[in-house]
């Protein structure tokens, strides 16, 4: 099974809509091995996405600094989710980046409206409700970097219990 980070931003946790869309996760029947709430640091959100999104060395200090500042409003609601094919499935329900062009019908579409304009011109990263990993490599340093082996736990979900054959 494939593993994903999927980050609840502060806007996401500061509107109250976490349990919403939580709820589209498993009703799509992905599984969560790993759920906690935090506020991060400067530091953390550093490593996050410039040692392992190099989002700095992309988009340049300004858009990383705007992002940094937008993460540091509030608390976060960290997650791995598991499935197949996990990766793909949330990058296509969570929709662009980019609130106003996101399709409606995904999270971002039907949460979200800023665009990268209106964002910058407040001096903050763009409010997109959640952080989805963008591939598996990516997946796997980001869960390492948000969460200890510990943290991940190993179980079967109820379908999963009784669809498999009994040896």
């Amino acid at each position: 099974m494939e593993k994903t980070l999927i980050v609840f931003k502060p806007d996401a946790v500061m509107r109250g809509i976490v349990g919403e869309v939580l709820t589209r996760f498993e009703r799509a029947g992905l599984k969560i091995i790993a759920a906690k709430m935090l506020a991060p640091d400067y530091d953390h959100y550093f490593k996050h996405y410039e040692g392992i999104g190099s989002l700095k060395t992309r988009k340049g200090d300004d858009i990383f600094e705007s992002q940094l500042r937008t993460m540091l409003q509030g608390p976060v609601l960290a997650m791995v989710l598991e499935g197949v094919e996990v990766i793909d499935l949330v990058r296509k329900m969570v929709g662009d980046t980019q609130p106003k062009t996101a399709v409606p019908g995904t999270i971002r579409g039907d949460y979200a409206h800023v665009s990268y304009g209106a964002a910058s011109a407040a001096g903050f990263g763009v409010s997109n409700v959640l952080h989805a990993s963008a591939d598996a490599a990516e997946a796997k340093k980001e869960i390492a970097h948000w969460f200890s082996d510990a943290e991940i736990f190993d179980y079967q979900a109820t379908h999963e219990v009784f669809t498999q054959p009994k040896n």
